[in-house]
C-alpha cells in the first residue's frame, strides 16, 4: 500500500486527534501555582533594653475555685493541663506555678487581683498611682516608714540623721528582742575603719539623741539595763514595710 493511500484513509484515532487539534483554541492564561502554607513568621519582638534577652514569659490567669468548679475543673486541673500542653509543644521548657492569694471578698477583675498579688510591675505601678497620698492618711503617733527611710511624728517628718534612722530601724525589725550594744556597733558600723567605729557607750549617746527627737514617744525605745535596747510593739507606732513586701532585713 502506498504512502498516499495511508494519508487518504486516516484511522479513527488519528481523526479524533486532528479534531482536538483543529478545534477552537482556548485562551491561554498564565497562572501561578497556589502558595504553599508556610510557617508563620514570629511576631516582632518589642525593643529590648540593651544587654537583655527574653528568658521566658508569665501567663496570669484570673479565676477562683468557684468559677473553676462551675466549669467542671479546679485550679490544680488547669495548672496540670497547661503544663502538659507546654510539655508537648516545648519539652525543654521549665515551668513554675504559684497561686495568687487575696483577702476573701476582694473586688476588681480576677486577673488584675492576680497580677497585683504576684507583683507584676505594671500592675504595682498602677496601684501606686491610684492610692491616695500616704501623708494625707497618716495617723497620729510615730510612723516608721522602712520603704522611704523616714520617720513621721504626728504627721510631721522628723529630722533623723541616717545613722539615727538605721538605729531605730534595726530595733524595729527585731521587735521584742533585746539587742546588745556590741551587736549594734558591729552591725551598724560594719565595714567602717577602726577610727570610725564608736565604743559601746557611744551607742548610748545615739539613743539619747534618738529619744529626744521622738519627743513624747521616746519610750518606744526601751533600755534593758546592763544589756542593751529593745523595741516592743506599741499602740502609737505604725510600721510601713512597702507595697506588699516586708523589708528584706526583717526576720
Amino acid at each position: 500500500m502506498s504512502n498516499t493511500a495511508l494519508l487518504d484513509r486516516p484511522t479513527t484515532t488519528t481523526t479524533r486527534h486532528l479534531r482536538a487539534v483543529t478545534g477552537p483554541v482556548p485562551t491561554i492564561r498564565r497562572t501561578t501555582a497556589p502558595a504553599q502554607p508556610s510557617t508563620p513568621a514570629p511576631a516582632p519582638t518589642a525593643a529590648l533594653p540593651v544587654g537583655t534577652a527574653p528568658r521566658g514569659f508569665a501567663l496570669y490567669v484570673g479565676i477562683d475555685e468557684a468559677k473553676a468548679a462551675a466549669s467542671g475543673v479546679s485550679l490544680g486541673v488547669l495548672v496540670d493541663a497547661l503544663r502538659r500542653t507546654l510539655a508537648e509543644l516545648a519539652p525543654n521548657a521549665e515551668t513554675y506555678a504559684t497561686v495568687a492569694l487575696a483577702p476573701v471578698g476582694s473586688g476588681g477583675r480576677d486577673v488584675d487581683v492576680v497580677r497585683l498579688a504576684l507583683h507584676e510591675p505594671s500592675a504595682v505601678a498602677r496601684a501606686k498611682q491610684q492610692e491616695p497620698d500616704e501623708d494625707e492618711r497618716t495617723p497620729a503617733g510615730v510612723v516608721v516608714d522602712i520603704s522611704r527611710k523616714r520617720v513621721l511624728i504626728d504627721g510631721e517628718s522628723a529630722a533623723f540623721t541616717f545613722k539615727e534612722f538605721e538605729l531605730l530601724q534595726y530595733l524595729v525589725l527585731r521587735e521584742g528582742r533585746t539587742i546588745e550594744r556590741a551587736e549594734l556597733v558591729s552591725s551598724l558600723w560594719q565595714g567602717a575603719g577602726e577610727d570610725d567605729v564608736p565604743g559601746e557607750r557611744t551607742i548610748d549617746v545615739h539613743v539619747r539623741r534618738l529619744r529626744a527627737k521622738l519627743g513624747r514617744y521616746e519610750d518606744i525605745v526601751r533600755t534593758v539595763r546592763g544589756v542593751g535596747y529593745r523595741f516592743d510593739r506599741h499602740a502609737d507606732v505604725v510600721i510601713r514595710y512597702g507595697h506588699g513586701s516586708p523589708s528584706p532585713d526583717r526576720f
